[in-house]
This record gives structure tokens, sequence and C-alpha cells, in this order.
């Protein structure tokens, strides 16, 4: 009975042992931190800012257009018949929708472009990411930005300098 008791207490030490050395690793990092060090990030956003910029001097004329036919069509309104007043009132009106219409579609063509090219950006950070952690041998590299992660331990590794290091980035 005894030599059976000795048995199971090394089976037991020999078993804790064993899980004590298969430590689990995790890893962290602040993805938007990351992203804006990225040159790739510098370009795309000139790229952005341009095309915002031309959408911009566009809605800039065309509101010039618009202040000028509303100040032509106060000064003139008494001497106007009613047909031609009634005309000007509804350019004015028609005028202010392709406005509004091309203030919406500048809008969504911006987004557009700028998921156009903020997707290969993240898709290059993460190749990155997912290659530390396979070299490090990290089970999981968590998003420390987005404050779903409440706490990390001080065990967990910052990745940060390494993805940084494999993509190039000083």
């Amino acid at each position: 009975m005894k030599k059976i008791l000795i048995l199971i207490v090394f089976l037991v030490a020999g078993l804790a042992s064993q899980v004590n050395a298969q430590t689990l690793k995790f890893g962290h990092l602040d993805i938007s931190q990351l992203i804006t060090v990225m040159p790739e990030r510098a370009a795309a956003l000139t790229v952005i800012e341009k095309e915002a910029a031309d959408l911009e001097a566009m809605l800039g004329t065309m509101q010039t257009e618009l202040q000028n036919m509303y100040v032509d069509y106060t000064e003139n309104r008494e001497t106007l018949s009613d047909l031609i007043r009634q005309a000007k009132e509804e350019d004015i009106q028609m005028k202010q929708q392709r406005i509004d219409t091309f203030r919406q579609q500048a809008d969504q063509q911006l987004q557009q472009k700028q998921q156009e090219l903020m997707v290969p950006i993240f898709d290059a950070a993460d190749k990155a990411i997912a290659e530390v952690a396979k070299e490090e041998g990290l089970l999981y590299v968590f998003d420390i930005s987005s404050r779903v992660v409440l706490y990390k331990s001080t065990q967990s590794i910052d990745v940060l300098p390494l993805v940084k290091k494999k993509m190039g980035i000083e």
C-alpha cells in the first residue's frame, strides 16, 4: 500500500512539473500606435488629404455660385415677373439640392478611398504580428488600444518593438 501511495505522489509531482514546463505565453501591443508609425499610413493620408482638398474646392465653387445666384435674386426680386422669380427660386433650390447631394457623395467617396488605402496597411500589420507571435511562441496577442483588455500582466510580452523591427520601422 505504501508503494502505491509513493507511486501516486511521484506521478502527481511529475504531472505538476510537466504542466509548469508548458507556460502559456501571451503578448500585447497598441495597434493604433503601430499603424501611426507605418510609412504607408503617411502616404495614404497624403492621398486622402489631396482628394479631400479637391472635393472641398469643388464644393466651395458650388457654394459661391449659389451665393451669387441668391444675391442676384434678392437684388432683382422686386423687378422680376412672377414667372421669372419662380424660375430663379427653383434654380436656387435645385442648386442647394445638388450641393447637398455632392457633399454626401464626397463624404462617401472619401470613406471608400480611406478604406481602400488603409486595408493593405492593416493587413501588413496583421501579418507582421502573426509572424512575431509565431516566432515568440505566443498563444494570443491582445490589442490594448481598444481597452477591451482591462488588465495585462508583466509576464505578457509587449510585441510592438518586435513587430516594428520585423516591419523595418524605427
